[in-house]
């Protein structure tokens, strides 16, 4: 019995842990169509951009990169039209269910009609239907004999009614069920062409790689180039930081010093007029450093690690504020895929890896990049031959870079989606926009897993 009991506790364990991971899966037909055309749309961009790439003879990694990005979407089409698939066969099982049932319980109401009709006719003469009530033993006996045929006749009515509106049911059920398999053989052709074109994208993409295979130390030369240009970019945002902490470290510095000189003055002042002096007053602001148990520097406020950046309550409300909106910052840009993603990725083809500290995006040059969250831009110019632009957001900062233009200055207070400036072209002469996210320490993130999902 107590192993009874602990296998069924298991399987109450197992269906909660899988609970949202079938609400995940659990999309409307709807949804998935909503999504699909998403992906559709990414598709139609990346295919754009690929015709331009084609015409940058001097390069095959750019159309490696789209080509790649545009299979990844192709496969994520071609899983959503099975979704599709899996939800409409669902759909038609259900309603041949639906229909085999309305069609038994209609025959069972036809043959319980069936036998009240032929009682109803053996009984229609006048005589047997008089013979009935006056065989009644008393007054109120026939008033109860009236009453029951009345509701017999009452019932059959009834079941007249309920057989039309189950046959409507049936009718409705079969109109569905016709509409599903045709929307089933309709997704299932459009999931063929997909397979087909995927099939296409497949080839096109090996041709590449080996364009690519005999290209190796031209390919070599462009990665050794931008990993150049990382360094330069990476140095350059460093300092600006450490430039921003120190500044923060200094005016931190200063409040500390004018609150301790004016609790001193007060301090002097009691003792002068022989009165208890009073509590002292804070010397440091809201934010403020002191050592933890580990030997660390700690907020007093909350426990968050101290940092120079959230010594003023603007600085730790636009750390917090772009923290809590991890997940869904918006894009900088209205359309545009991600081909260079972050963090180290092989080159197909070749044995070379490149680094990335954020992610590259390509689209067509003169695309508006817009701020990702309320801050502060602290650096606009070129940094190592690119037009980039610096936002603060308290502990945290966003870099756009390969721009064309840029429409902010340095001090100037931005909100999300401020227009920073517009899109230019990278190394290989292709539209793109790179993004990074780093903390005060130089850490960078990854991009993709601080933005809203587009779809």
């Amino acid at each position: 019995m107590f192993m009874i009991k602990r296998a069924i506790l298991f399987i109450v364990f197992l269906a909660t842990m899988c609970m949202p991971a079938l609400a995940q899966d659990n999309l409307s037909r709807d949804d998935l169509q909503k999504e699909t055309q998403a992906i559709r749309k990414e598709i139609d961009e990346l295919n754009l951009l690929l015709e331009q790439t084609k015409k940058n003879k001097k390069n095959s990694l750019g159309q490696l990169a789209v080509i790649h990005s545009k299979i990844a979407k192709r496969e994520a089409l071609i899983k959503g039209i099975a979704k599709q698939v899996k939800i409409l066969d669902d759909a038609i099982y259900t309603n041949q269910l639906d229909v085999q049932k309305l069609n038994k319980d209609l025959d069972t109401l036809k043959s319980k009609y069936q036998k009240s009709i032929i009682f109803a006719y053996k009984s229609r003469s006048g005589y047997e239907y008089l013979n009935f009530l006056f065989s009644a033993n008393s007054f109120n006996d026939a008033v109860k004999r009236i009453t029951y045929l009345k509701s017999y006749r009452q019932n059959r009515e009834a079941q007249a009614h309920t057989i039309d509106l189950s046959q409507q049911d049936l009718n409705v059920k079969i109109t569905q069920l016709g509409s599903n398999k045709k929307d089933r053989l309709k997704t299932l052709t459009v999931q063929s062409e997909q397979l087909k074109v995927l099939v296409d994208d497949r080839k096109e993409q090996d041709k590449i790689v080996n364009q690519l295979k005999n290209k190796e130390q031209e390919i070599s030369a462009q990665v050794r180039q931008k990993e150049a240009q990382r360094r330069k970019m990476q140095s350059a945002l460093l300092t600006i930081i450490r430039r921003e902490t120190l500044e923060a470290e200094r005016k931190e510095k200063e409040r500390i010093a004018k609150a301790k000189a004016a609790n001193e003055a007060a301090a002097k002042a009691n003792a002068k007029a022989n009165v208890e002096a009073p509590a002292t007053a804070k010397t440091s602001p809201k934010n403020t450093k002191v050592i933890n148990a580990e030997g660390g520097l700690t907020s007093t406020t909350d426990n968050r690690p101290y940092s120079a950046l959230e010594t003023t309550e603007e600085g730790r409300e636009a750390s917090i504020s772009f923290e809590n909106n991890k997940g869904n910052l918006p894009w900088p840009v209205d359309k545009g895929n991600v081909y260079i993603h972050f963090g180290v990725e092989n080159i197909p083809g070749t044995k070379l890896n490149r680094k990335s500290d954020g992610i590259e995006l390509a689209l067509p040059k003169g695309t508006s990049v817009k701020s990702l969250a309320n801050g502060i831009v602290k650096y606009t110019g070129d940094i190592n031959g690119d037009l980039t632009v610096f936002v603060q957001h308290g502990k945290y900062f966003s870099t756009y870079t390969h721009l064309s233009s840029i429409n902010v200055t340095v001090g100037q207070e931005v909100r999300a989606g401020t227009l920073l400036g517009k899109s230019g072209i990278n190394l290989d002469g292709e539209g793109a926009l790179l993004l990074m996210i780093n903390n005060e320490k130089g850490v960078f993130f990854d991009p993709e897993n601080w933005l809203k999902n587009r779809r």
